[in-house]
C-alpha cells in the first residue's frame, strides 16, 4: 500500500514545530512529509526589531530549516494559494511562478498571517511593514537613509520631515520596533554632527486605550513610562487618517511632517483559508480543539490561520495569534495526526501560559514569566533569556548571542547596505494578496488537472 502523504502547508513555528515532531515519532516509512514554504528558513519572528535596529544580523534570526532537519521531509519552494479539500489537492505557486498540484492524505494549514490593513488613504503606498526579514532589513535602511539625506540638506522643512518617524500599533511588534528603532537614531545621531538630536522625534499611536493591555495595567505603565522617559512621543486612542510621502495625519486631526510610516496594527490569517468553503471565526478557519476542521476529511490547522479553542478560558474563547501557542500547537498536531495514522484517540489542545516578554532595547524590558511582574535589567534578562531558549539550533543560539555581546561591546556602525536602495519596499510590494484563488478558481484548477491526466 502507498505510504499517507503529509503536506504541511507554512514553515512558521506551528509548521517546523509541527514536521519536527512527526519526523522524530514517525517509524521510517510510515508516511510522507511535505512541506510547503518560500523560504528554507523558519524566522523567528520576536526577533525581527532587533534586526531592524542593527543589533542582531538578519541571519541570526532566520533558523535554516535544512540544518535542523532529519532529512525526511520533502521541502517544496512555494506557497499555498488554494486547496480542493474534496479532491484533496493544494495548489501551490513555487518561487518560479510555476503553479504545481499537490495531492495529500493529510494537509496541515498553518500559512500564517499577512499584515491586517485598513481602507486609510495613502497606506499601502507610503507604509512600511515589520513582518518579514526583508521589511526589517528595509526599515533599518530607510530609517538610517533618512539621516543621511537630512545631514546633507539645507532645507529645513524637508530635514525636519525626514527625522520623524511613526510607528502605528501599539501591540508587542509595534512598540518593540519604535522602542528599538528610537534607540538606533540616539545612539547614531552623534555622527551626525550637523544635525539637532532635539529633531528627531518619535511617535507611537494606536487606537485602543491602552498600550499593550495583555501585560496588565501596572506592567502596561511601566512600559508607557520608560518609553516617555526616553521621548518616545506615545498618543492613545488616536489612528491615522491619511498618508503621504511627506506628512501623516492623525485621526486627531495633527499633521506630522513624516517620511517614515511603519504600520504594525495587528495581523490577519491568510488569505489560503478563504480558497475554500470552511467556517471561520473572525477570518480564522474554525477548528476543534483537537485541531481537526469539521466537515473535511484529513484537513487540520492550527497556528495564526485558526481559532483553536482556548479550553483553559472557556465561554468560546480561542487562542491568541502567538508563537507561543503556535509551537505548542504543532506539537500537539503531529501528535494526533500520527494517533490518526494508528487509529488512536486524538486529544485536545491545552496550554500553560508561560507569560510575556517585552523587549525595548538596552536596559529597558518588562516581563511577567509565570505570572511575575519583572521590569529593567531583571526583566531584559528574562525577555533575552526565553528568545535565545526558543532558537532551536545551537548555531542560531551561537549567533544570536554573539550579536548580542558585540552590540554591547562594540555598539552599531549604522551601515546602510544599499541592495535595493531603489525599491520603495511599502506594504503593497510585500503582501502577495491576488496570488490566492478564490474557491472557484481551485475547483477550475483540479478539474482541468483531472481533465489532462
Amino acid at each position: 500500500m502507498a505510504r499517507p502523504r503529509i503536506l504541511v502547508v507554512g514553515a512558521g513555528f506551528a509548521g517546523v514545530e509541527c514536521v519536527r515532531r512527526l519526523e522524530r515519532r514517525l517509524v521510517p516509512g510510515e508516511a510522507e512529509i511535505a512541506l510547503v514554504t518560500p523560504f528554507s528558513y523558519q524566522l523567528y519572528l520576536p526577533l525581527l526589531p532587533h534586526v531592524a535596529a542593527g543589533v542582531l544580523t538578519p541571519q541570526s534570526v532566520a533558523v535554516s530549516l535544512r540544518r535542523s532537519r532529519r532529512h525526511r521531509t520533502r521541502i517544496i519552494p512555494g506557497g499555498g494559494i488554494g486547496v480542493d479539500p474534496e479532491a484533496k489537492i493544494c495548489v501551490i505557486r513555487k518561487i518560479t511562478d510555476e503553479l504545481v498540484y499537490e495531492p495529500y492524505d493529510y494537509i496541515v494549514l498553518c500559512p500564517g498571517s499577512i499584515t491586517r490593513t485598513f481602507d486609510i488613504p495613502g497606506l499601502l503606498d507610503h507604509a512600511r511593514g515589520m513582518k518579514s526579514l526583508a521589511e526589517a532589513a528595509y526599515v533599518r535602511d530607510h530609517v538610517i537613509a533618512q539621516l543621511d539625506l537630512a545631514d546633507a540638506s539645507h532645507d529645513e522643512d524637508e530635514r525636519a520631515s525626514r527625522l520623524q518617524f511613526v510607528v502605528v500599533g501599539g501591540g508587542y511588534a509595534g512598540t518593540e520596533t519604535a522602542a528599538c528603532l528610537q534607540r538606533l537614531t540616539t545612539n547614531a545621531v552623534r555622527y551626525y554632527p550637523r544635525l539637532d538630536p532635539g529633531l528627531i522625534k518619535w511617535h507611537l499611536i494606536d487606537i485602543a486605550p491602552k498600550l499593550m493591555p495583555e501585560l496588565g495595567d501596572k506592567l502596561g505603565r511601566s512600559a508607557l513610562e520608560m518609553l516617555r522617559a526616553r521621548g518616545i512621543e506615545v498618543s492613545l486612542g488616536v489612528s491615522i487618517a491619511e498618508a503621504g510621502p511627506e506628512h501623516v495625519t492623525f485621526t486627531d486631526g495633527r499633521v506630522v511632517p513624516c517620511r517614515t510610516l511603519i504600520w504594525t496594527a495587528g495581523v490577519a490569517a491568510s488569505p489560503l483559508v478563504s480558497t475554500f468553503g470552511a467556517e471561520t471565526v473572525r477570518g480564522r478557519l474554525a477548528v476543534t480543539p483537537e485541531m481537526r476542521l469539521p466537515g473535511f476529511d484529513g484537513v487540520f490547522a492550527l497556528g495564526d490561520a485558526a481559532a483553536v479553542p482556548d479550553l483553559s478560558k472557556g465561554d468560546g474563547a480561542v487562542c491568541p495569534p502567538t508563537a507561543q501557542h503556535a509551537s505548542r500547537q504543532g506539537r500537539t498536531l503531529a501528535d494526533n495526526l500520527i494517533a490518526t495514522l494508528r487509529h488512536q484517540l486524538l486529544k485536545p489542545y491545552v496550554h500553560r501560559d508561560l507569560g510575556l516578554v517585552v523587549d525595548l532595547g538596552g536596559k529597558d524590558a518588562v516581563s511577567k514569566p509565570l505570572g511575575v511582574e519583572l521590569h529593567g535589567v531583571t526583566a531584559q534578562a528574562v525577555a533575552r533569556g526565553y528568545h535565545w531558549a526558543a532558537l532551536r539550533t545551537n548555531v542560531a543560539k551561537v549567533r544570536v548571542m554573539t550579536n548580542w555581546m558585540l552590540n554591547a561591546v562594540a555598539g552599531d556602525d549604522f551601515v546602510r547596505t544599499g541592495f535595493q536602495s531603489r525599491n520603495p519596499a511599502r506594504l503593497r510590494d510585500f503582501e502577495y494578496t491576488n496570488a490566492y484563488l478564490t474557491p472557484a478558481q481551485v475547483r477550475e484548477h483540479t478539474a482541468s488537472l483531472h481533465t489532462a491526466t
